[in-house]
């Protein structure tokens, strides 16, 4: 296979610092946790209010009940309002935030002093709904913090991402570039006309290479390039060069990286192909499978074993930029045998 030292990245929908930093807590893990959490700290009031031989399970189930309510009626609100806090800045969101805090907190607190007799047991009531709204906004400013300090380190690791893929792309471009020029340019003199095709067909794959919005490409549209690639060399090798394809109708709609199976065919090509004086044929398959897309490629191997450095390069790049995108998830293989070189590669059809 072809040494290629990067591929086509997509690019990462890095956000700026505008962006909102608080998350979507309504969602089912978040609320677990501040309930988790709440509970903790109800269970540590209680402790440090009652001693053990004498556990008061009465002030845990009241302040549980009242901390309970107020916590999840105060991310129900935020929740309702995060649309809206999409077009304030970084200290007016935080001060609508610490407001619905304090707001759900005072009302809920002197409800419970209007509804329960002669509560608070000691002190004034307005001075217990006064601590309240303290603790409630102490604690909510630090949840906030929490939030932003989480913000900027998502921020800076996909700003650090975003640098590797670009750097793995700038590096494909001009390996891919010489590749494909030295086929066109052994056509200009015998075959002006299809030296003119490839060109316009290279034209093609440069735009996609560029192409700033690979969130919309495709299995499809990178079957496509596949197919425009494969119809360049074909002009220079003829027919020595067969493709068999295998493609799940399926999977044709789904998302895959830009230049993701593009420089697997031409590596295939390059060095399963190309130093055979017979040719051969590359299989290409393409499937979903349990909500993964599942991408195989088969060429041929030389008598004398192709160029197996430009193998490694390759594949370390690609899975490099695989597991980049989607961590774990994202699986490279490779297998040769005496007869042919195999390339696997999966990936969640949802990072």
């Amino acid at each position: 296979m072809a040494a290629i030292d990067g591929q086509q990245s997509p690019p990462l929908t890095v956000r700026n610092s505008g962006e909102l930093f608080v998350p979507d807590i309504c969602a089912p893990r978040p609320v677990f946790i501040m309930v988790l959490l709440a509970e903790l700290l109800v269970l540590v009031y209680t402790l440090a209010n009652s001693s053990l031989p004498n556990f008061d399970w009465e002030l845990l189930a009241l302040c549980s009940l009242f901390t309970q309510w107020v916590v999840l009626l105060c991310a129900a609100t935020i929740c309702l309002l995060r649309s809206a806090f999409t077009r304030l800045s970084l200290v007016a969101t935080a001060a609508c935030c610490l407001a619905v805090i304090a707001l759900v907190t005072a009302v809920s607190s002197y409800l419970v002093t209007v509804a329960v007799a002669d509560f608070p047991p000691v002190g004034s009531a307005y001075w217990w709904v006064f601590r309240n709204v303290l603790v409630a906004w102490l604690l909510g400013a630090l949840v906030l913090r929490y939030f932003y300090l989480q913000q900027q380190i998502t921020l800076r690791e996909r700003a650090e991402l975003q640098a590797r893929l670009d750097s793995l792309r700038a590096r494909i471009r001009p390996h891919f570039l010489f590749n494909t020029m030295n086929s066109i340019a052994s056509l200009i003199d015998a075959r002006p006309r299809d030296a003119e095709r490839a060109v316009e067909d290279l034209a093609e794959l440069f735009r996609a290479s560029l192409n700033d919005r690979d969130s919309e490409h495709t299995v499809g549209d990178e079957l496509r390039l596949c197919e425009v690639y494969l119809g360049i060399e074909k002009l220079r090798l003829g027919e020595r060069l067969q493709c068999e394809w295998q493609v799940d109708e399926a999977a044709r709609s789904l998302p895959m990286p830009s230049l993701l199976l593009q420089p697997l065919v031409e590596n295939a090509v390059y060095h399963g192909i190309a130093p055979r004086a017979e040719g051969g044929v590359i299989r290409v398959a393409v499937a979903l499978r349990e909500q993964r897309i599942a991408v195989e490629v088969t060429n041929p191997i030389p008598e004398r074993g192709g160029h197996s450095d430009g193998h490694h390069m390759a594949l370390s790049n690609i899975e490099q930029r695989l597991q980049a995108l989607y961590g774990t998830q994202g699986l490279l293989q490779s297998e040769a045998t005496e007869a042919a070189y195999r390339i696997t590669l999966s990936y969640p059809v949802t990072p």
